[in-house]
Order: C-alpha cells, then structure tokens, then sequence
C-alpha cells in the first residue's frame, strides 16, 4: 500500500473543514456580535519506520545512518483538532434604534444575559434586540433579555433609555439593569448557534464595561483576510488532490499492467 495516500487524503479532508467554517464565518460577516471561528490544525503520530522482520525495538536505541535496518520517521497526516472562536470585540456602529445595545469592554469577554425557549441562560453578544407582543425585550429569535437579576424586563415599547452602566429608564423611573455576564476564560464557552453561548456554570456578573444605545457591535469578521485564508485552502486541496490522483494512476498500473500476463 502507498504510505502516502492517507496522508494526502486526511489532508484534503482538514483543508474542506477550513473552508466550510471560513465560508460560515463570510456569510456571518454582517451579523451582528458574530465571534469568527478559527481552525486547530494538528499533525498525527508520526511512525518510526524500520525494515520488515527486524526483531528490535524502534525506540530502543537512537538510530544512525549507519543502522541499515532504519528507514525514517513517516507522518501520517494532519486532522482539524477543533474550531476556536476569535472573542475580539467588533467595531461599534451607531444605527439610531433605540433597541440596539452595544457593550463595550475592549476584550469581548462581557455578555448580555439571555433565556431560550426552554428557559435555559444563554450568552450573547448581540444586541440587535427588539420587543414582543406583551412589551419585554427580546432578542430577535424571541429569546427574553434577562436584568442583574435574572428577570425579564417588560420595556412596554421603545421609548426607554439605557444608561451607561446598564441601567434602563422609562419617563424618569427605572425599570430594570441589563444584566451583563463576565467570562473569565471565553474559551471555555460553547457555541450554540445563533450567537448563543453555553456555560458549564453560572458566569458571574461584569464591572468592567459600559453600554452604549442605539448602537450595535458588528461581526469580527475580516473578510479580506478569510477570503485570503480560503483562496490558501482551496490551493492545498488542490495540491493533495493532485497526490491522491497520481497514487491511483500508480494503483491502477500495479493492478492492470505490472502483473499482466502475455
């Protein structure tokens, strides 16, 4: 069997992850709160290869040239060991709708507190809000917006306003404070879809931020870069494919010609 041909392939394999999560992150490129994801790339065990029948040990000596019964360390490939989303904070855009909300913190690493469906707390950064039918706020796929209390904040309609620090108002009285999360480490999140964000455990409250109104944190996205990065794996799919083509011309030579009888 040709030693390379898994080699190439599993190749092939992790340059198409690539460019699925990069074409994923372009077409989030106007999402707002959007957190691009970046690729782990990791080689497999190489192998220490020694000539047939030999009795001894590859590791039991450092081998030389002059040991003819080595050969040479083989790697056998490469695989996407995980998706990494790039917590960067997004430029600030003002849209003048009193439901958009921005968090500003520098580091992208405070959350709006939101509750799903199933009445699980999710995380989000995007603050493209609205409001439902009975007044509360609600994010866009109808998810409600949670205060530092972890209640629902029924805004009535638009005409409220939202402090600096979080706090909203409503002809001069307080209604409720955004709540806001703070993840120590952001990598420990998971990505639900959505722009949701899971924890294993409760995140405990942000100091360090402020909040801005009518205003929205776009996608992190570079596109100019992703469209660099997928024009680069598209060029190492090509290359493997090229290697996997030329192992089967050899195959096909070795199970129809070589062996031919005349």
């Amino acid at each position: 069997m040709f030693r390379g041909l898994y080699t190439a392939a599993s190749g092939m394999l992790s340059q198409q992850r690539r460019i699925e999560m990069m074409t994923n992150n372009i077409a989030n490129a106007n999402t707002p709160g959007y957190k691009a994801d970046q690729a782990s790339l990791r080689a497999f065990p190489e192998m220490l290869m020694h000539r047939i029948q030999q009795t001894t040990i590859p590791t039991e000596k450092k081998p030389t040239w002059r040991d003819r019964t080595y050969i040479g360390p083989l790697s056998t490939g490469v695989y996407v060991q995980e998706l990494v989303p790039n917590f960067a904070q997004g430029d600030i855009r003002e849209t003048g709708n009193n439901t958009d909300i921005a968090i500003i913190d520098g580091t992208g690493t405070s959350f709006f507190i939101v509750q799903n469906e199933a009445g699980d707390v999710r995380y989000t950064r995007n603050g493209h809000f609205t409001i439902d039918a009975d007044g509360f706020l609600t994010t866009t796929d109808g998810f409600y917006v949670l205060d530092e209390n972890g209640n629902r904040m029924q805004v009535g309609d638009e005409q409220f306003t939202v402090r600096e620090d979080g706090t909203i108002t409503k002809d001069g009285q307080t209604i409720a404070r955004l709540g806001i999360a703070y993840a120590a480490n952001v990598q420990s999140l998971a990505k639900e879809g959505n722009g949701l964000f899971r924890a294993e455990q409760e995140l405990p409250p942000a100091e360090a931020y402020t909040i801005r109104q009518q205003h929205i944190e776009r996608s992190n996205v570079d596109l100019a870069r992703a469209m660099t990065d997928m024009l680069s794996a598209y060029r190492a799919f090509e290359a493997n494919q090229k290697i996997l083509q030329a192992y089967d011309k050899s195959m096909d030579k070795a199970a129809n010609e070589i062996g031919r009888l005349k």
